[in-house]
């Protein structure tokens, strides 16, 4: 139906133009009403966090019914998470409660042990950004290889120079000079591509040409 499209929409539009106004008019009654928003953005929060159980157990569901492979870990997960929401309401989730002690001893040593394995990953991609293929590919290699050394302890040991000059700059310090200066410069140009690109994306939405939100391709 089209009353599914232009509401929807209608809905996008007055609430973005409202809210864009309400930034930057700095008074009492725009005040009121980003604070009276904030209080429905936690609400609604509320059911989308509901939603997003009822498509958790689901999926896993559909993955139980169909022997898809591995499907033995969405018994488990599903057996966890319905232990963790009772014993969440009958004991609370205070120090010392199952709730507490799963969150704090499983959930957090697995969190640590999942970024750990970052540490290969971002290995195995830098060395093959720093080969030195090309001109920015080797000036890629000898900035991180500086910034390697100018952040141990090492690094000023093998400042060598500084035995003869000793107001020479050290490892620790080109390496301090390439992150506040080249890489702050690049970081906000990135930044300042995102904003902007943001800002688009958000016009975008709000004059109803972006409407993936709905569900659709459209």
């Amino acid at each position: 139906m089209l009353w599914k499209k232009q509401i929807p929409l209608a809905i996008t539009f007055i609430t973005g133009l409202v809210f864009g106004i309400q930034y930057f008019v700095p008074h009492r009654t725009s005040e009121n009403l980003f604070n009276a928003y904030v209080d429905w953005e936690i609400v609604i929060g509320i059911f989308g966090g509901i939603l997003a159980y009822i498509s958790f157990y689901r999926a896993h569901t559909m993955r139980i019914r169909k022997k898809a492979p591995a499907w033995q870990y969405s018994l488990v997960a599903i057996g966890i998470s319905l232990l963790m929401i009772f014993f969440g309401f009958i004991q609370g989730t205070e120090t010392g409660t199952f709730f507490s002690n799963m969150y704090f001893y499983v959930l957090v040593s697995i969190e640590g042990t999942m970024f750990s394995l970052l540490a290969f990953y971002i290995s195995s991609a830098a060395y093959r950004a720093f080969r030195a293929r090309s001109a920015q590919a080797t000036a890629l290699l000898i900035a991180a290889i500086i910034v390697m050394l100018g952040r141990i302890p090492l690094g000023e040991q093998l400042s060598f120079w500084k035995l003869i000059w000793s107001n020479a700059p050290s490892f620790t310090d080109i390496a301090n000079w390439i992150l506040n200066i080249p890489n702050m410069a690049a970081k906000r140009a990135m930044n300042l591509g995102i904003g902007l690109g943001i800002m688009m994306l958000s016009l975008k939405i709000v004059l109803g040409i972006e409407r993936s939100y709905m569900g659709s391709g459209d």
